[in-house]
């Protein structure tokens, strides 16, 4: 009989995790794809099953937008409802959202083992919501499927030692898989209007740097420095500050939609540096050779910035404007931080030797 295993995602940095191992697992395994909603519109949701290839999941959830503590509650009771019914042999969690932290907990207290992917990464800052969620998570787990030995190491430090593996970013495998495919289908940079290496890609969605428009103003008093065009691809709770306090945009910068994977992957490919405060964006900015400054004070992807291709800026314009001007000449050497883009025949391997089948 084939093992039977749910897997959770919720925030669209999870579809595109799930999208490889959700390939994998079905060679071996009856998987059970779970949906919580946490986002939900077709530009942050649907738009990734539909491009990645992903089966519509078994289970939408809709559980949708509200406060932390809110949201999670209403996360946990939905999943328990699932689990019970379905009854796997594993949960599979990714990252470090709320969805994450909701799905462990029901698992956990239904004695289902968790398997977490993308384990023993750390901030170390506590006022971010994903720290807490990523350390619960990791203390849940039965199997931690790290993306590199530092993460080893972080959660030997903890205590934790049994059930680490040393699989890769399973992020590096969908970049690998599509990203040829993304520079055949999108018409971007170009139905934009603008030139390979002539303009600038900016995400910023953290609480830290949306939770009132001061910071926004001034990661945009940075922008406004530039003398290329600055395409930033807003995350709804960017567009309500923005909306709310009215927030004056530089000339330079173009708010658009939030896009597909396949755009999105093109358009940083082509651009000449990406500012984001998202952890996914600085690794896929790495994979395809573009520099990043980094919106924040830490990261958890130590190795990107140690490695010359990151710098962590915060929301200064003046780090920014220092760490922009530092890449008009890029390093050269890219080593290979995070595996060899085979992460997700990895985690199917272990799970399908540890569960039988």
């Amino acid at each position: 009989m084939r093992p039977r295993v749910i897997s959770v995602v919720g925030a669209r940095p999870q579809f595109v995790k799930a999208a490889p191992l959700s390939v994998a697992l079905r060679h071996s395994f009856t998987e059970v794809l779970v949906h919580t909603g946490q986002h939900y519109d077709y530009g942050m949701s649907d738009v990734f099953f539909d491009e990645l290839g992903m089966q519509a999941p078994d289970y939408h959830l809709g559980v949708g937008s509200a406060s932390h503590g809110a949201q999670t509650g209403n996360l946990l009771r939905a999943l328990e409802d699932v689990m019970q019914q379905e009854a796997p042999d594993a949960v599979i969690v990714f990252g470090d959202t709320n969805s994450t932290l909701a799905a462990a907990l029901a698992a956990a207290k239904l004695n289902i083992p968790v398997a977490h992917v993308e384990a023993g990464l750390r901030s170390f800052n506590r006022r971010m919501p994903e720290e807490i969620n990523r350390v619960v998570a990791d203390r849940l787990s039965r199997w931690l499927f790290v993306p590199s030995s530092s993460s080893r190491r972080l959660l030997n430090a903890e205590g934790i030692v049994d059930g680490i593996h040393d699989v890769g970013d399973i992020m590096y495998d969908a970049v690998l898989q599509h990203s040829e495919h993304a520079s055949s289908i999108s018409s971007l940079p170009a139905s934009a209007g603008l030139a390979p290496g002539a303009y600038y890609v900016c995400t910023v969605h953290r609480a830290e740097n949306t939770d009132g428009p001061d910071t926004l103003r001034r990661i945009f008093s940075a922008l406004s420095q530039l003398s290329a065009p600055v395409v930033l691809p807003a995350h709804p709770r960017t567009r309500k500050v923005l909306d709310a306090f009215e927030v004056d945009l530089p000339a330079n910068v173009r708010v658009v939609e939030p896009l597909g994977y396949f755009d999105m992957l093109q358009l940083v490919r082509s651009s000449a540096c990406v500012l984001t405060d998202s952890g996914g964006l600085q690794k896929e900015a790495y994979y395809l050779g573009v520099p990043c400054v980094t919106l924040r004070e830490e990261t958890e992807w130590v190795e990107t910035v140690e490695s010359g291709w990151n710098r962590l800026a915060g929301a200064d314009p003046d780090r920014i404007g220092r760490a922009l001007e530092h890449f008009k000449s890029p390093p050269v050497d890219r080593p290979e931080l995070y595996g060899d883009g085979h992460t997700a025949g990895r985690i199917s391997a272990i799970l399908l030797q540890e569960l039988g089948g």
